[in-house]
């Protein structure tokens, strides 16, 4: 089981923006080794409630929250990563659980069961919490991502962009979802990642952005897009 601990601050900004923010940051840290020229793509497949209680939870501003997901860069890989997080007043945990991807098929089609195989406390503990509250998966998101590291103290900024989603399937490993824009393809979110302390220099570049802070997440943002379909 991995688990971080840390603050996470969320800004909407332009392509020219990112643009010019990751020129600027590509010469003062590291780039994520996963990033190559252009980024990577990130899958995650969340599930809620019968009652879709993290997504309003989310949306209410509840102090104490939870958020769970089954996430992939690769549709060819063969595991998953089963993350919880978890909001703590300012601070996010995020633990997560690398599990096979057959067992990833048979949790995202109800069976459970493929946790209690992992040693992992953690494995015993989700599997509890999803089998009590009746989790489903509602919602799988899609998006590219380019990723900086300030070495001094793990501070990670992301810029992701081409956000896209769907409900009409929940095939994790399909490489051909038929999915749909959530945002502006000219949007891009930043998020700055960071424990304990920001760095002058990014405190600085983070005051340079003409944005207000934004905390609705991209989860949320899919939700939100699914139910004014419905409505």
């Amino acid at each position: 089981m991995n688990q971080v601990l840390r603050e996470e601050k969320k800004f909407l900004i332009n392509i020219a923006e990112f643009r010019q923010k990751s020129h600027l940051l590509e010469q003062a840290l590291l780039q994520d080794e996963h990033n190559g020229i252009h980024g990577y793509r990130i899958r995650s497949l969340y599930f809620d409630t019968p009652y879709d209680r993290d997504f309003f939870e989310k949306q209410a501003g509840t102090e104490l929250r939870r958020k769970v997901r089954l996430r992939i860069y690769d549709t060819e890989q063969t595991f998953a990563m089963l993350e919880m997080k978890q909001k703590q007043g300012m601070q996010q945990l995020k633990r997560s659980l690398k599990i096979s991807r057959e067992d990833a098929v048979r949790i995202i089609k109800g069976d459970l069961s493929p946790l209690l195989t992992y040693p992992d406390s953690f494995a015993a503990e989700i599997y509890a919490f999803m089998q009590i509250h009746a989790y489903r998966p509602v919602t799988i998101v899609e998006y590219h991502r380019k990723a900086f590291i300030a070495k001094e103290n793990k501070i990670r900024i992301t810029f992701d962009n081409q956000i896209v989603a769907t409900e009409s399937s929940f095939d994790l490993f399909d490489p051909n979802l038929n999915m749909n824009p959530v945002l502006d393809p000219y949007d891009v979110v930043m998020e700055v990642k960071f424990n304990g302390f920001l760095l002058g220099y990014i405190r600085e570049l983070i005051n340079s952005i003409n944005r207000s802070e934004l905390s609705v997440s991209k989860y949320v943002l899919a939700r939100q897009n699914a139910y004014q379909t419905h409505i």
